[in-house]
């Protein structure tokens, strides 16, 4: 494991782990604790169907924290610092279009981010999926060919931006509506 390369996360990603970290460590440990001890009250522990549920939930909740912790101790954060709008990065956001003159026209701004951060439905791809690692350190005006299942599709990026903390919040706003 000395060797493993670090999560990339921008500085909300982290910022979201380590909420969610805290909420597992206080909230969760605790209302498990709780259901353990209300299941013991049951009686026998060895035929206890509340208690063997309990006792799961809080070894899935430790490995959810152990994971996390592992996580952000070796992680590597993008500030806004490391971007430029010279080429697509993690934390950029970038709107590109269909190259092929006899398909309809598709245009899409997605976000790059790490692969923990990743969520397609929200217009967020991982810099590992074949997308992401294809438009990756490429510019405006750029023909970036992608090989995916259905064959080679051609994209051109038409604009780069960088993706601020409260670019980020104001997603998170909408999504939660």
């Amino acid at each position: 494991m000395a060797n493993e390369k670090p999560t990339i996360l921008t500085e909300q990603g982290k910022l979201d782990l380590e909420q969610k970290l805290n909420f597992l460590k206080t909230v969760r440990r605790s209302q498990i604790a709780d259901r353990i001890r209300v299941a013991r009250e049951f009686g026998d522990i060895s035929e206890n169907a509340e208690y063997e549920s309990a006792k799961n939930e809080q070894g899935l909740i430790e490995g959810q924290i152990s994971d996390i912790e592992h996580t952000l101790q070796n992680c590597k954060v993008i500030t806004i610092e490391d971007l430029s709008t010279d080429a697509v990065s993690v934390g950029t956001a970038v709107t590109f279009v269909n190259t092929d003159p006899e398909a309809e026209e598709e245009r899409y701004t997605m976000e790059i981010v790490g692969t923990r951060e990743a969520n397609p439905q929200q217009g967020r791809i991982s810099n590992e999926c074949p997308l992401g690692e294809a438009l990756i350190g490429h510019g405006v005006g750029d023909i970036v060919d992608v090989r995916t299942p259905s064959g080679l599709i051609s994209w051109k990026i038409e604009d780069i931006v960088i993706v601020t903390k409260e670019d980020e919040e104001k997603k998170q706003e909408d999504s939660a509506k």
